[in-house]
């Protein structure tokens, strides 16, 4: 339950809207950004995934098969980029636009070490939407940690990865939050 609840989709999904809110403090443009980023970044790659998963092209709507991983993640960075291309055009907010390269920057950076080892996609998501909500909006928001603790237990309890593998993407989304305070300071 937690892996789904907790799902990077579902994380891509809320955390731009909890940015915008911090940034704008505006419902409207809470609203064009955050569903801009959702669904650019979480939404319309998921189309492509659940699509993929139904037609048999690879194993689910989690892709499990690292070999699978290819054209799903493709799709997260071609549909995020158009995101970022948008959100420059529109000037969104420069916090909100850090957040979309941040993203890019993640899955870069998750696509590489998938090539060679599976890495907690789950984990890695988790831990930069804490972080970067701390960053953005205080300290307390590092109690959601056990939020992180909780996806990685989970990841590990279904055997979808091994407790290095959850390591290592928490510790990737510490890296992509800290590009993010980086580009926002």
């Amino acid at each position: 339950m937690l892996t789904e609840i907790l799902a990077p989709s579902v994380v891509i999904m809320v955390l731009p809207l909890g940015l915008a809110w911090v940034v704008t403090k505006a419902l409207l443009p809470t609203l064009g950004w955050g569903l801009l980023i959702a669904l650019t970044s979480s939404i319309l790659p998921m189309v492509v995934i659940i699509w993929g998963a139904r037609t048999g092209r690879w194993d689910g709507h989690h892709v499990r098969n690292r070999r699978g991983r290819l054209v799903p993640l493709l799709a997260v960075i071609g549909f995020s980029a158009i995101g970022l291309v948008l959100l420059i055009v529109f000037r969104a907010p420069w916090p909100l636009i850090a957040l979309d390269i941040t993203f890019l920057a993640t899955l870069f950076v998750t696509s590489a070490i998938t090539l060679k080892w599976k890495v907690s996609i789950h984990a890695a998501v988790a831990m930069s939407a804490v972080a970067i909500m701390a960053i953005a909006s205080g300290p307390e928001w590092w109690f959601a940690t056990l939020l992180v603790g909780a996806v990685g237990w989970s990841r590990v309890h279904l055997q979808d990865h091994t407790t290095a593998q959850v390591i290592v993407g928490a510790l990737t989304g510490m890296l992509a939050a800290g590009l993010f305070a980086l580009l926002t300071q």
